[in-house]
């Protein structure tokens, strides 16, 4: 057992580390419950299964801190970054992919990896030796749950998250909506009209708005309390901030011109997203939400151009568990009580597809390198890694921390750069740059050659 990396999870996370232990030369259990014992927003036992959105979100690798995280993981050899390229689908400016073959592609891969084996079944407790890595993702068992919560001497941290609902395409309709990215962006057609647009006038938002506001929600139990993430917000606690808030939103009607009434401006437009190759599935972009079944078909049937839709999932609302990272873990991502146990992806506090898998990415290769008698010295703090590590084991306020994406606010300052907006695009560009240097010397010493460098 001591010379085998054992991984409780196939998520994101679970499977990008494995994948890069493996590549080292390390044998890899991969332990995942799924399909024998089944969550709440899961649907197959496929390792690396999309649940909530189908976006990685913006692919852009100079200007955007994810995109830039998209770069780091192609220049490592990364499993999940290799795939979602695999199964693109057109998305404008972002990496959007078909959820079930990505899924499958992953799972294959995994299998077919000789030093990696795969065992289904729950891990209920924190074992007491070997090399692991807890991987478990925003929907760890209740058994597991409660043995981290015992071994970390503190509660863990819960927030709410909510999956937004999926619409069958021939069900929408199309003299109503129109094709268009938002300001045409993309280098390709496809792209350009990657998203379905459905408009609002300033009426049918106000009754819109009513009727969300109006309608029946889930309830929380008795001892749960509703700590939502605010990048995945539900439409109602954002519409109950304000009338207008949705408008300023997922529903702004900037850079779009309605290709049925081109000289009429929408006060806000609906976007839903491609959400698989053949394009018979679109989900509705930002509309995570907590309404009961009945309630969403009714609400969202009120959206112009959706009034006969069909649903191939609505959306719902879990809990979602963390662990305070910056008291817990050291910069190895091991737990300081038990150092022979790691965390990576959503549980450590990081929120998103990429980031989890960019925390997978890292644990796996620290603890395969730990396994072969060696010490991986911690990503450069000017990567996007390097910037999310750090924040998550020691540079967010303990007291205060909240699961975060990666974004520029976590890099340090460039040396004699304009700060306000008007400078922001050369900073940026300049956090970019910096970035990729240091995160391919960071290969580069472990004699990885960066694939995309």
């Amino acid at each position: 057992m001591t010379k085998k990396l054992h991984i409780i999870g196939g998520g994101m996370a679970g499977s990008e580390a494995a994948w890069q232990a493996a590549n080292m030369g390390v044998h890899v259990v991969i332990h995942e419950m799924r399909p024998k014992v089944e969550t709440f927003a899961h649907r197959t036992g496929n390792l690396g299964e999309m649940v909530c959105s189908n976006s990685f979100r913006s692919d852009d690798d100079e200007q955007n801190a994810v995109g830039l995280l998209h770069w780091e993981m192609r220049a490592a050899n990364g499993l999940i970054m290799h795939t979602a390229d695999q199964h693109r689908l057109p998305a404008g400016g972002a990496l959007a992919v078909d959820r079930d073959p990505f899924a499958e592609t992953v799972t294959a891969a995994l299998r077919a990896h000789p030093n990696i084996e795969i065992e289904h079944g729950e891990i209920a407790a924190l074992p007491d030796d070997g090399h692991w890595i807890v991987a478990t993702g925003p929907l760890t068992s209740e058994g597991l749950g409660a043995d981290i919560a015992a071994a970390t001497g503190r509660d863990a941290l819960a927030f709410f998250d909510a999956i937004a609902p999926i619409v069958y395409a021939d069900s929408i309709d199309m003299n109503v909506a129109w094709m268009q990215s938002r300001y045409d962006k993309g280098e390709t057609e496809d792209e350009q009209r990657a998203y379905l647009n459905c408009p609002m006038t300033r009426d049918q938002y106000e009754a819109f708005i009513d009727a969300l506001l109006a309608s029946e929600k889930t309830e929380f139990h008795e001892g749960e309390t509703a700590q939502y993430f605010d990048g995945c917000l539900p439409i109602e606690v954002m519409a109950e901030r304000g009338r207008e808030t949705l408008r300023h939103g997922p529903m702004k009607p900037v850079g779009l011109t309605n290709a049925h009434d081109p000289e009429t401006k929408p006060y806000a437009v609906v976007q839903l997203r491609r959400d698989n190759a053949l394009g018979t599935l679109f989900n509705i972009v930002g509309f995570q939400t907590k309404m009961k079944y009945g309630a969403q078909t009714d609400v969202f049937r009120r959206i112009p151009g959706l009034e006969e839709a069909r649903f191939a999932r609505l959306g719902g609302i879990h809990r979602n568990t963390f662990i305070n990272s910056p008291t817990l873990l050291d910069n190895q991502m091991r737990l300081r009580s038990r150092p022979h146990i790691r965390f990576a992806g959503q549980i450590t506090g990081v929120e998103g597809y990429v980031e989890s898998a960019a925390m997978g990415l890292l644990a796996g290769r620290m603890a395969a390198a730990e396994i072969l008698g060696q010490t991986l010295p911690p990503p450069p703090q000017d990567s996007a890694m390097g910037a999310l590590i750090h924040h998550i084991t020691g540079g967010a306020e303990a007291k205060s921390f909240q699961p975060m994406n990666v974004n520029f606010g976590l890099f340090r300052p460039v040396e004699g750069l304009k700060g306000g907006r008007r400078g922001r695009k050369d900073r940026y560009k300049a956090y970019t740059d910096r970035a990729k240097a240091a995160w391919s010397d960071w290969l580069a010493q472990q004699g990885s050659v960066p694939v995309s460098a």
